[in-house]
């Protein structure tokens, strides 16, 4: 069990746009082989972090939307998003190391 939550395309507003702490967003799909690799960096960053940020999965099979609306074409995509807005986006695998430097830099 993932320590991310799940959110939807109908959540999206509510969960992540009118969140008042930063959104560490995981684009992902169970197919992804590279997604999944990335799931225990993303369980250490909830855990790791706790209160301080939510970080959240999105299924972009089961929720294109959210995908859609951000152009995103290549999972897994990470989106860090204050006020509503993304302040960072990576895409494919990354380090802990850095996935953790820019969560820091926008606490």
């Amino acid at each position: 069990m993932s320590q991310a939550a799940e959110v939807t395309d109908s959540q999206w507003d509510k969960t992540v746009k009118q969140s008042e702490i930063p959104v560490f967003v995981d684009f992902w799909a169970e197919w992804c082989a590279p997604c999944r690799a990335m799931g225990p960096y993303v369980d250490k960053l909830a855990d790791e972090y706790g209160e301080k940020i939510k970080v959240l999965k999105i299924n972009t099979q089961d929720n294109p939307e959210v995908p859609a609306k951000y152009g995103i074409t290549a999972i897994p995509t990470f989106l860090l998003i204050k006020g509503g807005e993304v302040v960072k986006q990576m895409v494919g695998s990354q380090s802990y190391d850095d996935l953790k430097k820019v969560v820091d830099a926008n606490l």
